[in-house]
């Protein structure tokens, strides 16, 4: 399809009134075609004003009615065909192959968010029958279910142009659980958003869905995003970016009159924990499935290993060796936008110009204008402590690894540490013991705890988390990633003594839906 563009407001293309926004490929720096101009608060206005609209039919969709919904959009999607992957492959620097996987992920989740809805498990139904006869004091009847929030506006994340962008893993969430979703397509890949935006489009046209179901808006700066969060028929928000960006968000979300919640994934350096015995036996294999998952996707994924720890050694010593060697033999990738490059550059830069840092390593230089260079650096679990500094995210391809002279000292460094995505133990049975002990204190730290594999990489399934404690994520009791994130954007309520027919009908006493249910608290058969 030729791209116009425009804001999709609905069913409707709309031609911007502010600033322009133009991709540009981060390979060459050639700007592409078409400019998007800038929506406008009245624009905010429309499609907010829309999604109101929208979420009282919305809401009260049958269960098979939106789970085809769903399934429908990742059909729209695939059928777009190779001009996604080339679209995007263009807008962000990515191969092509990575971004048919990250289609086949998206599209994945939508089905899984699908399935989830036919199960109906995410209501979570309750019923306490009534027992007028109890003594002291009789029950009164009380029914439970989970209802959705209201429109949520959803930020489409600058490394996932897909998977966490129009209608990755918020989108499908929060379309699951029943809510509006109007999205802030991001300014580095406009002509990406708007190809998926159109298959969200037609997927409402098809199952018709009530028009205000979906918006996708466009605009440079924070204007709009700020407009949308202070829209007061908003109620929830979605965003994957910036701990600067998630904590403006924030600020603005505290401030209505009506506080909502901003379920943002802002900032990790997802720890590596170096076992002795582990590395004794395995150092170099482990220094080079490390330098792997250092180097995927150029080092620009939430998930990336940007801190290691160890005990001072000749075992680590080998191990920064072998890892040193493989990162002075890694090709430059391209990084997603030149923004990223710069931030990316500056924050390479501070590493090799602390004065209690070594640079290791680095990789081969690259010759387009936005590459990047892979970097290894270390320090000691001393200076580590005295300078928060160095907990600082560099998003890219760059890891410091730390030197501890004792078990105490890796003790702290993990006390020190702040909230994080993942936390990975690399161990074998002798280090049983000693990751042991310092598991109280990772469970405290992390959202993830894996052993003897990489972070990179997220299952989309039921049991996984993608978030963490702060400033990982804005609120540690939530996932972004499976089939659970579905919980961000759903409320309880309880109906007391109310008439049959007044009651929803998943709550009803034949069950007519036939929906899992906890009846005075045993699970119906």
């Amino acid at each position: 399809m030729t791209l116009q563009g425009t804001l999709l407001i609905g069913q409707q293309a709309v031609t911007g009134s502010q600033a322009d926004i133009y991709a540009v490929n981060p390979a060459t720096g050639e700007t592409l075609p078409p400019r998007y101009p800038g929506g406008s608060r009245a624009d905010v206005e429309k499609a907010c004003q829309l999604a109101e609209a929208a979420f009282s039919q919305y809401r009260e969709t049958t269960l098979e009615a939106r789970a085809q919904f769903l399934e429908t959009i990742a059909d729209e999607i695939e059928a777009i065909g190779t001009e996604l992957t080339q679209r995007g492959a263009a807008e962000t620097g990515l191969p092509e192959a990575r971004l048919e996987g990250e289609r086949g992920r998206t599209c994945g989740q939508l089905r899984l968010f699908a399935s989830v809805v036919r199960a109906g498990e995410w209501l979570d139904l309750r019923l306490d029958p009534a027992q007028p006869e109890r003594q002291p004091m009789p029950r009164a009847d009380l029914r439970q279910r989970h209802i959705p929030l209201g429109p949520v506006a959803v930020f489409g994340a600058s490394n996932f142009p897909l998977a966490f962008s129009v209608a990755g893993g918020d989108t499908a969430s929060a379309l699951a659980a029943g809510c509006p979703v109007v999205v802030k397509g991001h300014s580095a890949h406009p002509g990406t958003s708007e190809l998926v935006g159109r298959a969200i489009q037609r997927a409402v046209a098809k199952c018709e869905m009530p028009e205000g179901v979906f918006s996708l808006l466009f605009g440079s700066g924070r204007d709009i995003g700020q407009a949308l969060v202070s829209d007061p028929r908003i109620k929830a928000v979605g965003f994957t970016g910036s701990r600067s960006g998630g904590m403006a968000l924030m600020a603005t979300a505290q401030a209505r009159p009506e506080p909502i919640p901003v379920y943002a994934e802002m900032s990790s350096i997802n720890p590596v924990f170096l076992f002795p015995e582990a590395l004794k036996a395995r150092g170099n294999k482990i220094a080079e499935g490390f330098v792997a998952s250092l180097n995927m996707g150029a080092g620009q994924f939430c998930t990336n290993p940007g801190l290691v720890i160890g005990l001072k050694g000749a075992d680590l010593d080998a191990f920064i060796s072998a890892a040193g060697e493989a990162v002075k033999a890694s090709n430059a990738q391209t990084m997603l936008t030149p923004g990223i490059h710069e931030a990316y550059q500056s924050g390479i830069s501070a590493l090799s110009d602390h004065s209690n840092v070594k640079e290791i390593a680095r990789g081969q230089a690259g010759s387009g204008p936005h590459s990047c260079q892979t970097g290894l650096f270390v320090a000691s679990a001393q200076d580590f402590l005295a300078d928060d500094a160095l907990q600082g995210e560099v998003f890219g391809a760059s890891s410091l690894v730390i030197e501890c002279q004792d078990s105490d000292e890796i003790q702290r460094i993990a006390e020190q540490l702040e909230g994080q995505l993942t936390i990975t133990l690399q161990m074998d049975d002798g280090d049983l013991n000693a990751a042991k002990a310092l598991l109280p204190t990772l469970e405290q730290r992390a959202g993830r705890i894996l052993a003897n594999g990489w972070p990179t990489g997220v299952e989309v399934g039921h049991a996984m988390v993608h978030g963490g404690p702060y400033p990982a994520t804005s609120d540690s009791r939530t996932t972004s990633v499976g089939s659970a994130a579905i919980y961000r954007f759903l409320r309880p309520v309880c109906y007391q003594d109310l008439p049959t027919d007044l009651l929803p009908e998943v709550l009803r006493d034949d069950n007519p839906l036939n929906v899992s249910r906890l009846v005075d608290g045993k699970r119906e058969s």
